[in-house]
């Protein structure tokens, strides 16, 4: 079985970053459909404005913007720049993985296991930042994100050298808990509503799940900060924190069902759009203003990827 040193890094670098941007291209088709409730699959993938086929020439991934310089070949409308930053994103990410992470491992180390843990930390890396873009826009996570991202965490805790299986599930429940029972259930019982999605606790669990309690504890901490001081500048530069148009689209849609529903439907539709977080409309100023806390978990655990050890090493004294 040949073994991880026996190859370059050069190449390894080389063939990471070409799978890290194909599966950056596809993690645009999931940003783009998951939210909009649309297969994967079908249709292939066509020109959101005038439903052209695209090439796949076309459709290579961060080079093919680059060619078409930001424009459809077949309506010339704007292509967005989340496109291929979300590509470039999936290749950096391979890149790092394989510097940080690979470059760590035993010299003696099958390749089959470099390349099981490459594509297990890409699904985690990726599915943080479908999680974030998402979020950012839709201002929710989707579940096959978060317990996906979970349930596959658990069951690699022994391949990972991040934590065992006992450290994982320990690191999940507790993760959990940690914002569900503070931020779900007391602040529902004080307030009458949430004070933070229960997408966000999701995410805490799945560090948990992949990084053991340290993980959990740091995504909660460094997300946290990280988030409040892009509220502080955000609130500060703009003088407000605007929803996402997306948000207010999909609210005032909710609103027209009810309206045109009648007897038990319509009952149905209220209950669900009470128990929705974003149902009513943000509170004035900085204290009831809303802003999207996946990404910021997001970065905190991808962050814990990168660094945790450093982390915990300068933090307790000791290394992992």
């Amino acid at each position: 079985m040949p073994l991880l040193i026996e190859f370059p890094t050069w190449f390894t670098v080389s063939v990471a970053v070409a799978v890290g941007l194909s599966l950056g291209s596809f993690l645009n088709v999931v940003i783009y459909r998951v939210p909009r409730g649309m297969s994967l699959s079908r249709p292939p993938s066509t020109c959101p404005r005038c439903g052209t086929l695209i090439r796949f020439y076309d459709n290579i991934p961060f080079f093919g913007y680059l060619a078409l310089r930001g424009k459809t070949r077949c309506c010339k409308s704007r292509i967005s720049p989340r496109y291929p930053l979300v590509e470039l994103m999936g290749g950096l990410l391979s890149w790092a993985i394989v510097v940080v992470r690979l470059d760590a491992l035993p010299s003696a180390t099958p390749i089959h296991v470099a390349v099981a843990l490459l594509f297990l930390y890409l699904a985690l890396g990726l599915g943080l930042i479908a999680a974030s873009f998402i979020d950012l826009e839709h201002m929710y996570v989707p579940d096959a994100i978060t317990l996906g991202g979970t349930v596959v965490g658990l069951a690699s805790a022994g391949l990972r050298p991040d934590t065992d299986y006992t450290g994982a599930f320990v690191g999940a429940a507790v993760g959990f808990v940690m914002i569900w029972l503070p931020f779900d259930y007391l602040y529902r019982k004080l307030r009458g509503r949430t004070g933070m999605a229960m997408g966000d606790a999701k995410l805490v669990m799945l560090a948990g799940a992949w990084f053991g309690l340290p993980g959990a504890v740091f995504a909660l901490l460094a997300g946290s900060v990280q988030g409040t001081i892009a509220a502080l500048v955000i609130y500060l530069t703009r003088g407000s924190i605007e929803e996402p148009e997306a948000v207010t689209q999909e609210r005032a849609e909710m609103e027209r069902l009810i309206e045109a529903a009648e007897g038990e439907e319509r009952e149905r539709l209220i209950e669900e759009f009470e128990k929705d977080p974003i149902a009513q409309e943000a509170e004035p100023g900085l204290l009831g203003a809303r802003l999207a806390f996946g990404p910021f978990l997001a970065l905190a655990t991808l962050e814990y990827l990168f660094f945790g050890e450093l982390w915990l090493a300068w933090l307790f004294g000791y290394e992992v």
